[in-house]
C-alpha cells in the first residue's frame, strides 16, 4: 500500500497529507481535552463544533507558511520550527473563536496542552513519513553507495544534489572536526574517518567522495593516501574557485586524478609580472588550441588585456577554445585567425592588423615518437616555425616575444627535443645580435598532467579497457605540473626577461612512471595484478623505450642557475651559438628541409645542438 503511495503524483501526496493534518487536529484538540478532565470519554457536546472548525482554522495558516510545500523524504530539523510557527497562528485564533463562539465549558488550559498534542502530532506525521518513505528507497534503491570525507557547507550540499539524483546514495560522512562526530547531516551520520573502512565496509560502500574544495592541495594530498590500495573509489570536487556561488552540481563530482596527488599548494601569483605583458595589451597566442596554449589563453583573459589573438592550425581545436573564451568572456575582443607559423606573410599581417605587443609561441610538433619518424616536418614547424614567428614578431614591433621550451630540450636524445633547444639557440641570438623592439624570452618545464602528450589520458584509457598499463621502463622517470599551473608561471616568467633569457620552472621532485601508473591504478579502487601470483585486476607491462626517449629528464644543461624574486622561477645560465655562425647553419639546413633531404638535416641539427646524442647511438 505504502509502495503505492509513494509512486503518487507529488499533487495527490500533499492531499494525503492535508487529509492527515485534517484528521490529527481535531484528534490533538479531543486529547488536550480528555486530558484536562481527566477521561477517555469527556463530555464535549457543548462545543462540539469547535472539532470541526479546528482545521478550517489551521490548515490555511499551514497553507500559507509553506509547510505543505517541503519534500517529506528530505524533511530536516527546521520542519519543527515551521511548525510551532503555525500550530502556534492556529492557537491565537482559536482562542479567538473559543471566545466569539461562547465556548464556555471548554476548560482554558486545554488550550495550552492542545498546542503542545498538536505540534507533537503534526511533526511526529512528518516524520514517521519521511521514515518510511527512506526506508522504502533504501529496499528499492539501486543506486551506488557513496560516502562523502567532509560535512561541512560543500559536503552538505553535495550529499543533497546526491539524494536527488539517480546515481549515487549518500550512506555517511567522515570529518576532521571532532565536534561533528556522532551528529546528523542532512540525515546522514558523521563518523570519525579512522573508522572510515569499517563504516564504508558495513554500508557496502566502496566509492569516497573528497567534498573539501577549500582545503589545500597539501590536505587533499594526505586524505587520498590515506585510502591509497584500500579497494575504495576515489571521487572529489574541484577548487571552491572553480563552484559557482559555492553551489555544488552532480557534474562537478570527478574522479580523482594524478594531480590530486601530485600537484602542490600553487604559489599566489605576482599580479605585476603578470599584467606587464598583458593588461591592456593586444596578446596573440601561436598554437592557442593545443593543451598549453588553450591554458595560456584561459588565463591571459582573466589579466584584462586589450584583445587576444587565437593563432592555430587546426581549425577543430581553434573552434573549441574561441568558443569557450566567447562564452565566459563575452565583453572581450577575441580574434581567431587559422594560420601556419611558417606563413611569415600571413603572421606579419596578423600582427600588424592587430597591433600585437605582447606573443606567446606555444605552436610546436611535441609528441616524440612522432617528431623522430617525421624529422623534417618537425624541423620546420619547431626551428623555422620559431624564427618565422619572431622574425615576424620584429618587423611588427612586438615588444614581449614568450617561447615555450621543454626539459627535453636538455642534453636532447630525439629530434623533438634537439629542435627545441635550436629554437631557444635562434631566439638567443636574435636577442644579442639585433637592435629591435622585441623582447625574447624562453620558458622551460617538463611534463604537464593532462596535456595531449602526456601518459596520464593514455593510462586512464587502459585502465577503462581493463588493462594492461603499458610503461616503457621501469625505471622511466619524469618531472610533472599541472596545466595550469604551468600557465600560471610561463605567464610571470615571461615578464622577467631582460633579452635571450632561458627561465626553468621548479617542477618539484621526479616520479617514477610505473609509480604514476600504480596509484592511477589503486585511484580507480582496483588492484595491481602480481606478475608471480596473477592476483588483482589490472597489470603493468614494459613495453621498452620509444624512438628517442630518455629514462630521465632534466632542466639544465649545466649546474649554473640564478634564482629569481619568484621562488619557483629560476633563470638558467647556459651557451649559445654566435649569430653569423648560426644562421650560415640554418640556412643549409632549410635548403636540405625543401628537397627532403633528413640525414642531412639530421647531421646539422647534430652541429648546431652539440650536446645532442640520439638515443640510438647512446651505449646502454
Amino acid at each position: 500500500m505504502f509502495q503505492i503511495i509513494a509512486t503518487l503524483p507529488r499533487k495527490y501526496k500533499i492531499l494525503l497529507m492535508l487529509i492527515c493534518d485534517v484528521v490529527l487536529l481535531p484528534l490533538a484538540l479531543w486529547s488536550a481535552v480528555a486530558l484536562r478532565v481527566g477521561s477517555f470519554d469527556p463530555d464535549v457536546s457543548s462545543y462540539l463544533w469547535l472539532f470541526f472548525a479546528v482545521p478550517f482554522v489551521t490548515v490555511p495558516i499551514f497553507i500559507r507558511i509553506g509547510l505543505y510545500r517541503a519534500v517529506i523524504r528530505y524533511l530536516d530539523d527546521k520542519i519543527i520550527y515551521t511548525v510551532i510557527y503555525g500550530v502556534t497562528l492556529s492557537v491565537l485564533l482559536l482562542l479567538a473563536v473559543v471566545v466569539m463562539g461562547r465556548a464556555t465549558a471548554l476548560p482554558r488550559s486545554s488550550v495550552i496542552i492542545y498546542w503542545v498534542i498538536a505540534v507533537a502530532y503534526i511533526v511526529s506525521s512528518r516524520f514517521i513519513a519521511r521514515g518510511l518513505m527512506r526506508s522504502l528507497e533504501r529496499i528499492e534503491d539501486h543506486r551506488q553507495p557513496v560516502a562523502i570525507y567532509g560535512a561541512g557547507r560543500a559536503g552538505l550540499q553535495t550529499a543533497i544534489a546526491l539524494l536527488s539524483g539517480p546515481e549515487y546514495r549518500p550512506v555517511a560522512f567522515f570529518d576532521d572536526n571532532e565536534e561533528l562526530r556522532g551528529r546528523n547531516v542532512a540525515g546522514i551520520r558523521v563518523h570519525d574517518p579512522e573508522d572510515a573502512l569499517e563504516v564504508m565496509a558495513v554500508n557496502n560502500c566502496r566509492q569516497l567522495l573528497i567534498a573539501m574544495p577549500s582545503a589545500t592541495r597539501t590536505r587533499r594530498k594526505e586524505i587520498i593516501q590515506k585510502f591509497e590500495g584500500k579497494d575504495v573509489v576515489l571521487k572529489t570536487l574541484p577548487g571552491m574557485g572553480e563552484l559557482v556561488n559555492g553551489r555544488v552540481r552532480i557534474e562537478d563530482i570527478r574522479d580523482v586524478g594524478v594531480e590530486d596527488l601530485l600537484g602542490r599548494d600553487p604559489v599566489p601569483p605576482f599580479q605585476d609580472l603578470i599584467a606587464s605583458c598583458i593588461l591592456d595589451r593586444s596578446v596573440l597566442v601561436t598554437g592557442a588550441g593545443g593543451s598549453i596554449g588553450s591554458e595560456l589563453c584561459r588565463q591571459i583573459v582573466q589579466n584584462g588585456p586589450k584583445q587576444i589573438i587565437l593563432f592555430e592550425q587546426n581549425e577543430f581545436a581553434l573552434y573549441k577554445i574561441e568558443q569557450e573564451l566567447r562564452k565566459n568572456y563575452a565583453y572581450l575582443e577575441i580574434h581567431s585567425v587559422l594560420g601556419d607559423v611558417l606563413n611569415k606573410e600571413h603572421l606579419l599581417k596578423t600582427m600588424n592588423q592587430y597591433r600585437v605587443q605582447t606573443v606567446y609561441h606555444a605552436a610546436a610538433y611535441k609528441h616524440v615518437p612522432l617528431v623522430e619518424a617525421n624529422i623534417i616536418p618537425g624541423v620546420r614547424n619547431n626551428v623555422f616555425g620559431t624564427l618565422t614567428v619572431a622574425q615576424a614578431s620584429i618587423e611588427s614591433g612586438v615588444e614581449n616575444f614568450v617561447l615555450i621550451s621543454t626539459d627535453k630540450a636538455v642534453r636532447p636524445t630525439n629530434v623533438m627535443g634537439a629542435s627545441k633547444r635550436l629554437s631557444e639557440l635562434v631566439l638567443q641570438a636574435i636577442a644579442k645580435s639585433e637592435k629591435n623592439p622585441t623582447r625574447f624570452t624562453m620558458v622551460r618545464f617538463g611534463n604537464v598532467l593532462g596535456s595531449s602528450g602526456s601518459v596520464v589520458p593514455l593510462f586512464k584509457e587502459q585502465i577503462r579497457a581493463g588493462g594492461p598499463v603499458t610503461v616503457t621502463h621501469p625505471e622511466v622517470t619524469r618531472y610533472f605540473m599541472t596545466i595550469p599551473e604551468a600557465a600560471q608561471l610561463v605567464l610571470q616568467a615571461g615578464a622577467m626577461g631582460k633579452g635571450g633569457d632561458v627561465f626553468v620552472l621548479d617542477m618539484g621532485e621526479p616520479v617514477k612512471i610505473v609509480d604514476l601508473a600504480k596509484k592511477m591504478i589503486e585511484l580507480s579502487g582496483l588492484e595491481v595484478r602480481d606478475p608471480l601470483t596473477g592476483a588483482g585486476d589490472i597489470s603493468i607491462e614494459y613495453v621498452g623505450l620509444r624512438p628517442g626517449e630518455k629514462l630521465y629528464e632534466e632542466l639544465l644543461i649545466g649546474d649554473n642557475v640564478e634564482k629569481t624574486h619568484h621562488p619557483r622561477i629560476m633563470r638558467a645560465v647556459e651557451g649559445m651559438i654566435e649569430a653569423s655562425i648560426l644562421f650560415s647553419k640554418l640556412e643549409l639546413m632549410r635548403q636540405a628541409c625543401e628537397v627532403g633531404e633528413v640525414e642531412k638535416s639530421k647531421l646539422l641539427l647534430k652541429e648546431l645542438v652539440c650536446e645532442y646524442k640520439p638515443a640510438s647511438e647512446l651505449i646502454t
